[in-house]
């Protein structure tokens, strides 16, 4: 099973650079954001023609996750736990059935600029409840894994010029503390286990040639269960996408599993 996350950056007006990605690239399961759709505006047509099941949940202009998928998608929800009164559609979770049982999260953590400040505090409060929902995935023990758009640096080598991010929400100590509480629950982070060198990017901004320039930074992750990683067969960035017509400033980021 290939499984892919994707920061699509307005699926309306990347439309023909998703359809491209999914003929070209054919993941069996993609987890998308920021698809800035409500959930009745999605071009979900065009993907199911492709052989894909859809699932989203959408906000209007802002936001939003979608999982579509290959495979049958059951005991679908939406919505971080925690927080009734959070309007800001950035979790969804499904059971993807294949020759084994996964299920997958998809989330678009809030960026939290500018730091300090309510954006950041609330980006901090998000990260309580998604390490809550990660000690409830790692007791139901069975395979499960977290991807998306973080919005973490975890490390100074995850950006071509760390110093420049030092006081960014994505970078900041408070931010990488509690992405590192998640991780050290128990998750293995896929693509750092199987390269543990700089270099690697999953965004680039479209301002200053930060893609002429590799001037990158890496905040799309995965994050699997012990049983998920057992199951892990590779993992590796999609980087050539950036430089196509009309691309996302992210680029997607895989995981291949094997039972």
């Amino acid at each position: 099973m290939k499984i892919a996350t994707y920061n699509i950056n307005g699926v309306k007006a990347r439309i023909e650079t998703l359809c491209d990605w999914l003929d070209d690239s054919a993941p069996d399961v993609a987890i998308l954001q920021e698809i800035k759709s409500v959930d009745e505006g999605f071009p979900r047509d065009l993907i199911e023609d492709r052989g894909y099941h859809v699932q989203t949940h959408g906000q209007k202009g802002f936001n939003g996750v979608a999982i579509l998928s290959k495979l049958p998608l059951e005991d679908v929800t939406r919505g971080l736990p925690g927080d009734d009164a959070d309007a800001q559609a950035r979790w969804i979770e499904a059971t993807v059935v294949g020759d084994v049982a996964v299920r997958i999260c998809g989330l678009y953590l809030p960026n939290g600029n500018p730091a300090p400040g309510p954006k950041f505090d609330y980006k901090l409060a998000w990260m309580e409840r998604l390490l809550a929902r990660a000690r409830d995935l790692l007791a139901d023990e069975m395979p499960a894994l977290m991807a998306g758009d973080y919005n973490i640096i975890p490390q100074a080598m995850d950006a071509a010029r760390p110093e420049v991010w030092r006081e960014d929400a994505l970078f900041r100590p408070e931010s990488r503390a509690a992405y590192r509480r998640v991780l050290n629950l128990g998750f293995t982070e896929a693509f750092r286990s199987r390269e543990p060198g700089a270099g690697h990017y999953s965004f680039w901004d479209y301002q200053a040639g930060a893609w002429e320039k590799n001037n990158g930074i890496r905040i799309d992750h995965f994050l699997l269960t012990p049983q998920c990683a057992d199951l892990l067969a590779g993992a590796w960035i999609e980087k050539d996408l950036r430089a196509r017509d009309k691309p996302s400033d992210h680029v997607p980021v895989w995981v291949e599993l094997r039972p």
